[in-house]
This record gives C-alpha cells, structure tokens and sequence, in this order.
C-alpha cells in the first residue's frame, strides 16, 4: 500500500514536510511501527487529526497494524467528538513522533478496514464510513494515472488531515506514487506560493482566496497540475486561475463513500464546471426521468467503502436494488465525450461550504438544543468565498444570531456553525410537517421576526 516506505524510492531527509517539520521515511516508518505496536489488537484507534507529522504517523501506523484509524475534527466539539468515540469503538491514543519501533507483523489484509471517516448525513448525527485498503489502492493508482502523478512530483496542499482530500489523497497518495508531500499547516496564498511545488490540491475557498492575490497565483506558474475538489469550482475562479498561472485547474468528484472517482485528466482538455471522466473501473450513470437531460448520479467500482459502521440498514438503503450506489447528486453526461456535470444536490439538505460537506439536520438539532430556540431550519446559500455558506432561520426568544452561532460552534465542529442567523415567526411546514426550506430561501414565506 505504502510503496515510498517500502524502499521503492530511496530515502531523502524532506521526504514529508508537515507544518514546517520534515522528516525522512526512514523516520516517518519508525514513528508508525511505534503507533502499531501500540494500537495492535484494537479494535480502531483515533486521534485529533491535525496537521502535523504525528497525525501522519498514525495513519500510517494503523494501515502497518491492520487497524482502523479514526481521525478526529480538531475543532469537534464535545458532543461530537463523544459520538465518534462511542459511535466507532476507538481508543484515543497519544502520539510521539520521536518514538520509534522495529515492530514488524503480517500486513494487512486488502479487504480488511484501514479508515473511518465520520461524514455528516441529512439527518442525525455523523456516521462512520468504513474504508478498506483495497478501495485506497485502487483510487490513488487511478489517479496517479489521471494526473500522471509520479516520485518526481512535489505535492502541496494545506488541507484537513481528517477528510478523503487531505488525508487519503494528500498524505496516502504521496506515500504510494513517492512524490514529496509539502503541507503548509494552513492553506494560505502565501504559504502555496513559497512552496515550489509541482501539483498542488485545493477546495475552491482555497483557489479563490489565491487567485485573489495575483502575485501569490503566478508563483504557481511553475507547477505542472492544480487539482480543485470537494465543490464546484466557479467559473470565474477557474478563469482567473488560468489568466495569472498559465494552467488549467483540473476538476474531481468524489464522496467519502465512494473516494474520488470522475476526474478530468493531466494534459487533457479540461472545460470550467465539469469534473471529467469515470477513472478506470469505475462505472457511471445516470438515473433520469424520460426527456430530463439530468438525474441521480450512481455509480460502481473498486473504490467503494465497505459499508457505514454498524448501519446496515443506512449501507443498503445508499445502494440501488442491481447494486449501484446512490450519489444523491444530480448530474449530467456530455454525450459527446462522457465528461460529467454535477449539477446540484438531489437534497436541499447537504451543504458544501469551505470545501465542507455539511449536513443541515445535524446544526439544527444542535440549534434546538439551546433553550431559546423552538425551530430551527438550516440551509446553503451561494457564496463566492465558501461555496455556500450556513444560513440558519430560526423561532427563538431573547437570544443574538452571535449567541446561536457560538452555541453550535461550541457543540459541533466550528466549520458547521451558521454564518448567518435570520430570525422568522415560524419555520413553514407541509402538512407531514416537513420544512419547506425552499420557501425561506425564496423569500415567498411571511415576514421574519422582529
């Protein structure tokens, strides 16, 4: 799986640099065995996932020990970061990357479970997303492939260790294809500007706050790929990106079910708004009404997760009854070229803010649980920082929007806190008693609360 540790290609002292730190595989292998051979016989493990060179050497370790390793948000709060705990079975563990082992063990297995990755639904708390190594394998050889990733790249990014994008792509990838991983702790205009790297990954809020800062995006002249993912990237960011570097940011799809499985490609023609082709063993298509032009996107392949963690019920209800998985995205397919639009989501529920995907069921419950509130409805409104961004509409009394939104940053992950908060008389129902969001967002359902 971790083809640069195994000697493949050579050792060098940068091989990893993370927040400033650097370290070789040489180091990098011996901090992880030391992590396995305190996590051996776990049933998962977890800890905060920062971005740091121990967060890395867990990952690591647990793929050596065949246990599952459960990142944790950084900025989780407590009652999420509980559910995680319990939810996933996970010992917390501490981690010293000065430690090091010569522990060795029999690898493991393709089909056993390397990661959970705790994903927010439409409804209810985060539910752990199983992912075998057999699945990462097969997405990072795909990709390597797409974007003609190879040791002689130098990867930066400056993403969340604790989400496919940061963890699998940015720190697995480089330690499978051998490339050098620069992760700038934040990802700053200037921190991916002093890089010097060769590809470079980024959400849109990351690509929109560098082609913002000209002098920043034409340090990126030099690389050879930049890679947008996670939400659409706007048009306008594409072309700015495109004007100040000389390059034409590549597009992915992907899901955490599912890892990354449409991408456009390195030296191919790539379009703003479109996110490519099906990589190798991965099929699509798409589930549309007669004469529609779009529908669900569903899809098959080898880098489907292996079920959410004790939800059976949840694992068979993503899936169709011939067994294609359900997106809950709506898409369209060029019939020309097979390039793949994604046009929205199928649910009004899911937000994409900051690179983010967010479900609104999960703030509004958090909302509710402050005593001045007695409705609560959540939803994305478009944003040209973030993607969308958090609106909250809510029925409460004697209470700030501030309040409410320190409330749910305090409770949740600060990235799930409302940007905004909009005060109504009543949240409109239909007669299930379902939110119709769609009416807030329109402005077509009575006054707001004075």
């Amino acid at each position: 799986m971790l083809t640069a540790l195994d000697g493949v290609y050579g050792d060098r002292a940068d091989a990893v640099r993370v927040a400033g730190r650097s370290a070789s595989y040489e180091e990098l292998l011996g901090a992880a065995r030391a992590v396995a051979a305190d996590v051996a016989g776990a049933k998962a493990f977890a800890m905060t996932a920062t971005a740091s060179l121990e967060t890395v050497a867990a990952a690591v370790g647990g793929l050596l020990a065949g246990v599952p390793f459960v990142p944790l948000p950084p900025d989780a709060g407590p009652a999420e970061r509980e559910h995680i705990l319990r939810d996933s079975g996970a010992e917390v563990v501490e981690v010293d990357f000065a430690r090091r082992s010569d522990r060795t063990g029999p690898p493991a297995a393709p089909e056993d479970p390397a990661l959970v990755l705790y994903t927010s639904g439409t409804t209810g708390a985060p539910k752990g997303v199983v992912l075998t190594g057999a699945a990462l394998a097969a997405d990072l050889d795909a990709l390597a492939g797409a974007w003609q990733w190879s040791a002689e790249d130098t990867l930066v990014h400056g993403l969340p260790l604790f989400h496919v994008h940061g963890l699998v792509l940015g720190v697995l990838g480089p330690l499978r294809t051998g490339s050098r991983l620069v992760h700038t702790g934040r990802p700053t205009p200037q921190a991916y500007s002093q890089a010097h790297g060769s590809l470079y990954f980024g959400v849109p809020t990351v690509w929109s706050r560098i082609a913002a800062e000209p002098e920043a995006a034409g340090a990126l002249s030099g690389a050879r790929l930049l890679v947008s993912g996670s939400a659409a990237l706007p048009a306008p960011v594409f072309r700015d990106l495109e004007r100040l570097t000389g390059l034409r940011p590549v597009e992915r799809y992907g899901m955490t079910e599912t890892l990354i499985t449409i991408s456009g490609r390195a030296g191919g023609e790539v379009r703003p708004g479109t996110v490519g082709t099906p990589l190798p063993g991965i099929r699509t298509r798409i589930a549309a009404e007669p004469g529609a032009g779009i529908g669900e996107l569903q899809l098959t392949g080898p880098t489907l997760f292996a079920g959410y963690l004790g939800r059976p019920e949840a694992t068979a209800a993503a899936y169709t009854e011939d067994g294609w998985f359900r997106t809950g995205d709506i898409a369209a397919v060029d019939e020309a070229d097979g390039v793949h639009r994604i046009v929205g989501r199928a649910s009004i529920d899911m937000i994409k803010t900051g690179g983010y995907r967010v479900g609104a069921g999960e703030i509004e419950n958090a909302l509710l649980d402050h005593p001045a509130v007695s409705e609560a409805a959540v939803v994305g409104v478009p944003d040209a920082d973030l993607g969308q961004r958090i609106v909250a509409f809510v029925v409460a009394q004697g209470v700030t929007g501030e309040e409410l939104t320190d409330f749910v940053a305090a409770h949740l992950s600060v990235h799930k806190r409302p940007r905004e908060v909009r005060f109504v008389a009543a949240v409109p129902r239909n007669a299930m008693g379902k939110p119709q969001k769609k009416l807030l967002l329109t402005g077509e359902y009575g006054p707001q609360a004075g």
